[in-house]
């Protein structure tokens, strides 16, 4: 589904006003602080290969769609989250590991829609079951992943920014949700 990488890039710089960082007034930075400038995180640039067929085109295409989207929200959580050299150390690798499940997600969630288009014409009962049934089981999957990281982000951040994390990556899904629903037609 091509519009979906599209869909969420355009929905991540609306997701959160930029400069509504996790700060509270006291932990602010003032231009003023001395403070070391923090590496801006971005993804490696993707490798050369030789001239893929056309089916394997459009497949590396997307690949690189999808880096770019992986690195600009990288960013983004950055730019909002202002963590410290120290949390930044420890929260990264978790934020890793994590994306990486919620991709395997997404993953699901666009075959689950490609599903959806190739039968909305001849939908039958059977099919419209098992469409159900696999949206409400990657939302539990959802879910459970959350559940499974918080122990995660927990140890390496204070709470406070803990529930920042939790926040954005909220205010993201529900823009891609609302993408997606004003995008897909609803089943007569």
């Amino acid at each position: 589904m091509p519009a979906y990488p599209r869909l969420l890039l355009a929905t991540l710089l609306i997701a959160v006003p930029l400069g509504t960082a996790c700060t509270t007034p006291s932990e602010e930075v003032r231009p003023s602080q001395s403070q070391p400038a923090q590496p801006v995180p971005t993804a490696a640039p993707p490798q050369a290969s030789p001239a893929p067929s056309q089916g394997t085109a459009a497949a590396d295409n997307m690949e690189l769609v999808r880096e770019k989207i992986r690195a600009d929200k990288k960013l983004f959580v950055a730019q909002n989250m202002q963590l410290t050299a120290p949390e930044a150390t420890g929260f990264w690798p978790v934020y890793d590991r994590y994306q990486k499940d919620l991709d395997t997600l997404a993953d699901r969630m666009i075959s689950l829609i490609t599903d959806y288009a190739k039968n909305y014409e001849t939908m039958s009962n059977g099919v419209a079951k098992n469409l159900i049934d696999e949206y409400l089981a990657i939302e539990g999957d959802r879910l459970k992943l959350r559940e499974a990281y918080l122990p995660q982000f927990r140890q390496v951040l204070p709470e406070k920014r803990v529930v920042c994390y939790y926040q954005l990556e909220n205010k993201i899904q529900a823009a891609v949700k609302y993408e997606l629903a004003a995008n897909i037609p609803l089943f007569q």
